[in-house]
This record gives structure tokens, sequence and C-alpha cells, in this order.
């Protein structure tokens, strides 16, 4: 919810969000299309790194990789 209330107060009009999470089991569930519906003038990011929690330990890589292929 603290995402949320964020995206509520700001305008990200014309950013792009880069949506990444660890979790327990739901991923991302509703989340994409929920900041997409609070921000509607931002670029939603689709391809976004979710990472269960079992797996953060050994998660390394697979951040680098994702971040690599973000081309920033």
């Amino acid at each position: 919810m603290p995402l949320y209330t964020f995206l509520e107060e700001y305008d990200l009009s014309g950013k792009t969000i880069i949506p990444f999470t660890t979790h327990g089991g739901s991923g991302f569930s509703q989340t994409i299309r929920t900041i997409e519906e609070l921000q509607p003038g931002a670029e939603v990011v689709q391809d976004g790194l979710s990472i269960s929690r079992n797996s953060v330990p050994q998660a390394q890589g697979d951040v680098s990789e994702w971040v690599s292929g973000l081309g920033l």
C-alpha cells in the first residue's frame, strides 16, 4: 500500500517506471496494471523482475542479467 499511496500523490508523467519485487508467492499479482492506472502518463515496463523470497540468496545473477537487459 505505501507504493500505491506514493503513486497517488506524485505525477510521474513522462517518466519510465521499472517494477521489481521480492515476494512470498504472489509475484506482481495485479500491481503492474494498478501502476498503469495510477500513472497513465508514465511508461510502465511490463517485464519487471519478480523474485521469490526463497530465491533471493541466489538471485544476484538474475538481477544483474535483468538490469543489463534494460538497456540503461
